[in-house]
Formats: structure tokens, sequence, C-alpha cells
């Protein structure tokens, strides 16, 4: 149920209402936009007590929320997201973000020699990981929490913010303590522990959609982490398992206009994994600013060959300075910001 105040409402109104919220044993969730304050109440049989909030002075009105995702729907908040992240970095808004790095955290050495050269072509926001998901149980599987140390000295050192991915809800704690942002992995878009775990954190979080989901179970899994109190989510297509198999997945730019007509949070696009290609990877990025998106996430590595993992689609660090000149043009050409 959504509860809009009438413009101009004291904090004493809005405090006696949210106050209301929680004696029912509810919790409430509030949007504040310019000119319009919004206050979920979101649960079960929440719609009962329509009438004890309509009766208050400083409502305006109460709707239903038709969508399942309740939170994640344009229903709950008109304007999109803007997530601020660390300095000075804010995605969803004008501005186009590159995260980019390693897939693999494999040395300290490398990892630092691939964040300098994603943030002298532009990069804002470094990426590698220091747990890894394999398909194979003996391939390499990340350096774990000196992975995570790793990177914070490599953020700190360039006055970048860092994302690594979390695989448990042990986990989620641990790399909150080092990166700014924490990932979730396609597989496990559905650990819903993962999920409230990571909802109960401050840091922003960034959701890839599983290589067999539909966009509604995307935005259901998005939702678990919202419905915990953590609002600044991000939502990432990163390439869908088709009938197709000339490409490693079949990259969804159809998700982009969807999702941001159905929901007010970011997209990022993710064409490393999406195509899995690297002669690809460059066009598929261009393709992405041109769709809508807030953000990439781009994988580099100054010697593929010897990559541990995800070499084949990991662009060379002269592919990826020249890509973002190029990405660069596509964002100004629709209205946006990169370099």
């Amino acid at each position: 149920m959504i509860i809009t105040l009438k413009k101009g409402s004291k904090k004493k109104e809005t405090d006696l209402i949210i106050g209301k919220i929680k004696k029912l044993g509810y919790k409430p969730h509030i949007s504040k936009g310019k000119d319009m304050t919004i206050i979920g109440m979101i649960g079960e049989y929440a719609e009962k007590y329509r009438d004890i909030f309509a009766a208050m002075e400083a409502v305006e009105n109460i709707s239903e929320i038709q969508k399942p995702y309740k939170l994640a729907s344009r229903e709950f908040q008109k304007n999109n997201t803007v997530i601020k992240v660390r300095r000075n970095v804010e995605i969803g808004g004008k501005q186009i973000h590159v995260m980019a790095g390693p897939c693999a955290i494999e040395t300290k050495e490398i990892l630092f020699k691939t964040a300098k050269i994603i943030k002298n072509a532009g990069a804002t926001i470094i990426r590698g990981g220091a747990f890894k998901p394999r398909s194979s149980p003996y391939a390499f599987q990340g350096l774990g929490e000196k992975g995570l140390k790793y990177m914070e000295e490599a953020g700190e050192k360039l006055h970048m913010p860092t994302i690594s991915e979390a695989m448990s809800a042990e986990q989620v704690e641990l790399v909150s303590k080092y990166c700014d942002i924490i990932q979730i992995g396609a597989r496990n878009i559905q650990n819903y522990d993962l999920l409230k775990e990571a909802g109960k954190q401050k840091k922003p979080v960034l959701i890839k959609r599983g290589m067999a989901t539909t966009i509604k179970e995307l935005l259901l899994s998005a939702e678990y982490i919202l419905s915990q109190g953590n609002y600044n989510v991000m939502l990432c297509e990163r390439g869908i398992r088709t009938f197709e198999d000339s490409t490693r997945f079949t990259l969804d730019l159809n998700a982009v206009p969807v999702l941001k007509k159905l929901s007010h949070l970011p997209v990022i696009l993710d064409p490393s994994h999406g195509i899995g290609i690297r002669e690809h990877v460059g066009t598929m990025a261009k393709a992405c600013i041109a769709a809508g998106a807030d953000a990439l996430i781009l994988e580099v590595h100054p010697k593929p060959e010897e990559a541990f993992s995800d070499g084949p689609q990991s662009l060379l660090p002269d592919q990826f300075e020249k890509l973002m000149k190029e990405l660069d043009l596509v964002a100004k050409a629709v209205g946006r910001e990169l370099l």
C-alpha cells in the first residue's frame, strides 16, 4: 500500500503516520521527492488498514501497488534512483560510469597494474573477484580476504571506489568491510539468505540477472534487498542462455528499456559476460550506452592469455583505452556524459 502525503506536510504529521505503521507491525519505506513524500506500507493484508490512514489529515492519497515487486517498481517511486557510491561517484544520473578490471584478483601486481590502466583511460570504479564461483571445482576459486585487501589498497591509492562479489551470506560483511559495492552474481540471484543479508548492509548492491532468469524474477530478487532497508540497489543485465551457441550468452538489450519502464533502479550492463568474445565486447558496450545503460562493467587484463579466468573476453589495455573514447562519443550522442 502506498500512502502519498500532502505537499508541505510537517515532520510531526509524517512521524505520526510512520509510528502508526510500526505499531501495526509493518516496516515503513519512505521515498522523498522534490514535491512529494510517499510512504510504502508493504506486507500481507496491509490494505485492510486503508481507512485508518485515509482519515489522517496529512494523507493526500492511498493506492495499491499492482506489481509483485513493490519497492522496486515505478509505482512506488516515479523518479530515477541515483545511488551515491563514494568519491563523488553517482550512478543513475546523467553521467555514465564504467567499472573495469580483471575477472579475478590474481596477484597484487596485476590488480594494481590493471587499475592504473583503467583509471588513466577514464574508468571510475575498480572491479575484481576475490571469491570466484566457477563451473569446475578444480578451477581457480579466488584469493578470498587477501584479494579484498588488495582491492581496498588499490582503491585507496588510486582514489577509486571498488566492487567485488559475495557468494554467501557469511561473505557479505567481509566484502562490505573492504569494498564500496557488493556484487551478487548471476548464480546467486535467488540465494535469498544472501540477498537478505546484503539488504541489511548500507553499501550499494549490484545484482546480476541469472542466465535463465526473467526480468520479473530479477526485480523480485532486488525486492528482497530493498525490503531489508537497503535502497541502494543496481540491476545488472549480463546475458541470458538461449539456443544460440555462437556467443557465450545472449546479451538482452531489450531488458534496458523494459527495466527502465518497470523500475526506478539504475540499470548496469555487462557486455564482457554477455557476449564472451573479446573482439565483439566493444561493439556491444557501445550498444549498451545507446540503449540507455547507467553504467558498464567490463573485464580488462594486461595479459589475457595468462588470466586465471575469462581471458578470452578480457580487453587488452589499448583496446580499452580506444573503447572509452568511443563510448564517450556515444554517450554524448544520447545526451549523457562519460569522460
